[in-house]
Formats: structure tokens, sequence, C-alpha cells
């Protein structure tokens, strides 16, 4: 190998070496995620769906715990924790019945740089606020979601901790609750990636040129592996590889719903047509291989949306002539709070203050409130919890 070849090698142990250190600083001092933000009275009794007397009451008579105090005596408001206890006691809990089917959403578009890893864990942690217990598969060997968790994929997970030993030709686990990694949320888990989880593309593509029914085999076992998991949680979201290889065949056979996100720009339109027209071929063919796929719900959603920006408008304009309702009608906007929040390998609902203006994080977070609340809807409709919206409504949304 020549000097310049081996400096690719280089160049990706330095930028490992410097995302480790990212990570430490923004975890410090215990060089390890945590989860430090806290919601006010009022704020919880919005999430609840209920009084700020009733969460006082039942405080007052023993029901729940005081208030946390700090040493001035002032309320240091309410932990994920704390409103989850709360859900339990006042009754406020969202989870599915017992018969309701746990929603498995892939968020997928074969178009990188669409924000698929930030929309999968940003989803994540607005279901963890609304009450609901998630299970998040990062099925990507890039492992952007892992990282945004919290764990460097490159330093702290190994290939026997992701989806590797389940889905390889010799499996060494029959199911995948050995993957399952608690989180700072917790009502949150996680199965992490790393980058040896390509080793899979290459074993089941090898195993399918030489005539095996490896394929067929491996993609009901994702699926049956997902099913068996999804029973102690309400959502299983799943981020897939942004390239149409076997994973992400699997995934899109192992899920029960599809996202779509898509930015406003025109190559990132014609490119989601595509991975649509393609997406359509795949599931047909994989229906005349007897791998059934049956999504209750498929939706895009307009990411990275800068409503300052006349073209942006204009695309969006196109989406929704192309895809009518498909179309989710409430866009994730372009927010520097995103991007500073990711920058400390954070979501906006990790953020325990602004990190720009107050007014800019206000925005920021009613605007993926809104956003993420849509697919909420969704999966309650899924469970009969909900009505279905008119069309016109939807419609008039959009407008």
């Amino acid at each position: 190998m020549d000097a310049i070849t081996s400096q690719i090698g280089d160049l990706a142990d330095a930028g490992e070496r410097m995302i480790e250190r990212l990570r430490r600083k923004a975890f410090l001092p215990e060089s390890r995620k945590g989860l430090n933000v806290r919601f006010g009275i009022a704020e919880a009794a919005q999430l609840l769906g209920c009084s700020t007397n009733r969460i006082r009451m039942a405080e007052e008579d023993g029901r729940l715990p005081p208030a946390p105090a700090g040493e001035n005596g002032r309320r240091l408001g309410y932990t994920v924790e704390d409103l989850l206890n709360m859900r339990e006691v006042l009754g406020a809990s969202p989870a599915r019945a017992p018969l309701d089917v746990p929603a498995i959403i892939a968020v997928q578009n074969f178009k990188g740089g669409v924000g698929k890893s930030t929309v999968t864990t940003h989803l994540a942690h607005y279901f963890a606020v609304q009450g609901y217990r998630v299970l998040v598969v990062d099925c990507d060997s890039q492992a952007t979601t892992t990282t945004l968790f919290g764990f460097n994929p490159h330093f702290n997970i190994t290939r026997e901790e992701t989806l590797y030993p389940y889905l390889s030709i010799d499996p060494t686990q029959a199911d995948l609750l050995y993957a399952v990694k608690r989180t700072p949320w917790p009502n949150v888990d996680l199965i992490p990636s790393n980058l040896e989880l390509f080793d899979v593309e290459y074993e089941l593509a090898a195993a399918g040129s030489e005539g095996q029914s490896v394929l067929a085999t491996r993609f009901r076992k994702l699926k049956q592996g997902l099913a068996d998991l999804a029973r102690n949680y309400d959502v299983v979201l799943l981020d897939p590889p942004p390239a149409l290889g076997t994973i992400s065949l699997a995934v899109m056979q192992a899920a029960n719903a599809l996202l779509v996100p898509l930015a406003a720009t025109t190559p990132d339109f014609c490119s989601t047509v595509q991975f649509l027209s393609m997406m359509d071929q795949v599931l047909q063919q994989l229906g005349e291989a007897g791998i059934a796929v049956d999504y209750s719900f498929v939706r895009l959603i307009c990411s990275k949306f800068d409503s300052n920006d006349p073209s942006h408008a204009m695309v969006r304009a196109i989406m929704e002539q192309s895809f009518g309702a498909a179309l989710l009608p409430v866009p994730i906007l372009e927010s520097a709070e995103i991007s500073h929040a990711a920058m400390r390998m954070m979501t906006v609902y990790e953020l325990e203050k602004p990190i720009g203006t107050p007014k800019t994080h206000k925005r920021c977070r009613e605007n993926l409130d809104e956003a993420m609340g849509q697919l909420e809807q969704l999966v309650r409709q899924g469970w009969g919890r909900v009505a279905p919206a008119a069309a016109e409504d939807v419609l008039n949304a959009a407008a």
C-alpha cells in the first residue's frame, strides 16, 4: 500500500480520536452521556393532560413524592423519570393496550444528507417525553444514531453488541435481547451499530450468489426478532442504511410503517422519487418471493425546511402536488438549535437550556413537537385511540 493510500487510515484514526475527545468533553464529568433536562409543573401538567392542581394535590396526599427543590427552596423541575411515575400514578400513560400492535417504523431514504438519523433520534426523544416505551435499532454501519445516543461506535461498541451475531451466516444469538442497551432516557432503549455490521452485507450477498435461500430466511428472522422484542415497547424506530442492500431490505420487511424524510431541494425530491420507484419494484419482488410487506402507513416528511428560502417553498409546493396527503403537513424547520445540539451529541429535547436565543429555542421546540406529533397521531390511529383526520383537514393544514 503506497503512502497516499495509507493516509486514508491515518485520517480515519485521527477522526475517531477527535470524536472520542468531543464525547468526553460533552459528557463530563463521568464521560458518559446523562440526561439532565427538567420540566416545570405547568409543562408537566400539559404533557400529562391534567391541571397543575391535580399534581399538587397528589403530592399533598402522598400519592406522588414531594416536588424536588433546590437549596433555596425553589422547585428544580421534574425529570423524565418523575414524569413517568406521575403518569402511572395519575393514570396518564399513553402506552398501548396489550392487544395493540407495536408501531415498528422504518425511517428510510436512499439519499444521504436528509437528516435520517437526526429525525430518528428526535422522534425517539419526542415519544419518550410523551411517555411511550421506545426501542431504537441502529441498522446503519455508519452508526450516527448510536453516536447521538452517547456511544462511540469505534471505542464503545463491539460487533457482538450489534445486529451482527443475530443476522450473520453463522449466528451466535437466537434472539435480540443480547443487543439491547439502556440509554440516558429511562424509557428508551437502543440496539447500537458500528462499522463491522457491514460484514453482514458481504456475507448475505455472498450466500445469495451461491444460490442459498439465506436472504429470505434472514429477512423473516429480523422481522420475527423485532416482533418478539417489540412486545416490551410501544414504538420501535429502525434506522437502516441509506442504500439498497440486504440490511435495508430486511428492515423494510420487518417494519409495519414507513417514514421518508427528504429535504426541500430539487435533487432531494428527484432522489426520493427514485427511492419510491425502487421501493415499489423491490416490494413487488419480495411479494413474488413470498416475503410479505404490510405497512399501516407510509408518510414523507420535509426535513431541513427553510421558511425564508423561496426555493424551499417552491420545492415544497411541488412535493404537495406530487405526494398529496402522504406528505405530512408540518415540515421540520431548519434551525441552528438542532445544529448546536448535534455538536454536543444531543437532540433539542435533551437541552437543559437554550443554546441560542430563548426565542429560537422555543420556536424550534414547538415546531419539533408539532412535526413529531404527526407521527404520534398516526401511531394512535393504528391503535384506534384517535379518529383519522379528514382529507380536507389535511389539505387545509398543508396550505
